[in-house]
C-alpha cells in the first residue's frame, strides 16, 4: 500500500469540512509532533509507540491538498 507521511501539524493544516475536525483529531491523540500517514484511499493512520492506528479518513479532493502541503508523492 502506498502512503504519504507527514507531521500532525501538517495534517491539522489540511483537514477541512470533508473529514475529521481538528478537535476530533486532538481527541484521538494527534499533536503537532505526531507521525501521520495517509493512504490513497484517504485513511489516516497515527503512529503509536508499537503500531499504527487508523483514526479517520479524508474525502473529497484530499490528494491535491496532501501533495501540495507535503511536497511528497505516494511511496
Amino acid at each position: 500500500m502506498q502512503f504519504i507521511e507527514m507531521s500532525g501539524k501538517t495534517l491539522l493544516r489540511i483537514v477541512q469540512d470533508d473529514g475529521p475536525t481538528v478537535d476530533e483529531l486532538a481527541a484521538v491523540g494527534v499533536v503537532d509532533e505526531s507521525i501521520i500517514r495517509i493512504n490513497r484511499q484517504g485513511d489516516i493512520e497515527l503512529r503509536r509507540t508499537d503500531r499504527w492506528d487508523l483514526i479517520g479518513g479524508l474525502i473529497g479532493d484530499f490528494e491535491v491538498r496532501v501533495k501540495r502541503e507535503t511536497g511528497l508523492d505516494w511511496a
